[in-house]
């Protein structure tokens, strides 16, 4: 059994490591608010784009660009969100082992003709440690996310397409629902499926940092949150839209802007992600530190009690001998 002074030292140290997964725990919070603030501010931008292209596919159902062209995949490129930083949970091997998954997928094509996009050092460091080939890593967006960036990367994405150079682009992210349910996805950016792309469920909650499976179905059953349905109700602005010049120069505006949209939404959805499973670690740690300091200050009662027992039977039996 460990002495009193073992075990208070052991309490001594759960405690400081409490101290510390309690603040991160909040520090997590802090920061998921403000990645939900960020999706808030960007939803106008991608509920406008969503409307104005629903409502020139509904009467242009043929539409197509070079940008939806399917061809014989020889060359792939994935990119992958993951964060800069760990104790998050599970949140960086979920998404690394759907990136191995992936390449595994393509390995009839080869390690070469593979290229993976690592947006954040975590998966980098992950895919370099495998022998995969990366493009330049990117372990600053996590942290600091930047709209010009992320258009950067999917206009250089789309000119390869376009080129040939790339037959196929992939994503691989964590879709933030809610602080208590992150789901990885992973979907193709290029060549675009317009129509599969705008019936995709980007239902989000963003209006609490409670991440308790109890708490998340209570907000399910009471809660008034707008529903993908009621979302849809708008109609469109025109049934005959009169294209000028023509279809094809207008698709080629706007989908390039919803190629820069998916970008910079699977990196807002990514970081979001990352603070609510970083969230509910630190709260775990915090739970299990609590559970561990009552098993310990039992312990240490016990053996405080055993010893005043034991220096009480010695008082008498000493008294006795005399």
């Amino acid at each position: 059994m460990p002495s009193l002074k073992e075990i208070k030292n052991r309490i001594s140290s759960v405690n400081s490591t409490r101290k510390i997964t309690s603040a991160m725990k909040m520090v997590a919070s802090s920061k998921l608010h403000h990645a939900q603030v960020m999706i808030e501010n960007m939803l106008p931008y991608e509920s406008m784009l969503e409307h104005i292209l629903k409502s020139f596919l509904a009467s242009e159902v043929d539409a197509t660009t070079v940008y939806s062209t399917e061809r014989p995949v020889k060359r792939v490129a994935l990119i992958v969100y993951s964060s800069s930083s760990s104790l998050c949970g599970g949140f960086n091997a979920n998404v690394i082992k759907a990136m191995l998954q992936a390449v595994d997928g393509y390995e009839k094509l080869g390690k070469e003709n593979i290229v993976i996009y690592p947006i954040g050092r975590k998966v980098a460091e992950a895919a370099s440690k495998r022998g995969l080939q990366c493009a330049d890593v990117c372990d600053v967006m996590p942290d600091k996310p930047d709209i010009h960036s992320c258009i950067a990367l999917a206009e250089s994405l789309a000119k390869r397409f376009v080129d040939g150079d790339i037959d196929r682009v992939e994503i691989i992210y964590h879709h933030f629902k809610s602080a208590g349910s992150q789901i990885l996805t992973r979907k193709s950016l290029l060549p675009i499926d317009v129509q599969s792309e705008l019936e995709f469920d980007d239902e989000r909650d963003l209006t609490s940092n409670i991440a308790t499976l109890e708490a998340q179905e209570y907000l399910r059953k009471k809660g008034h949150r707008a529903t993908n349905a009621e979302k849809e109700e708008a109609k469109p602005l025109n049934d005959n839209f009169i294209v000028e010049p023509d279809m094809a120069s207008v698709l080629a505006m706007l989908i390039p802007k919803l190629l820069h949209l998916m970008v910079y939404t699977a990196l807002l959805d990514s970081i979001a992600s990352e603070h609510a499973a970083r969230m509910v670690a630190m709260q775990t740690a915090t739970d299990n530190a609590d559970e561990l300091l009552r098993e310990l200050n039992l312990q240490y009662n016990k053996s405080r009690q055993q010893a005043i027992t034991n220096e009480l039977l010695d008082i008498v039996g000493g008294s006795v001998n005399n």
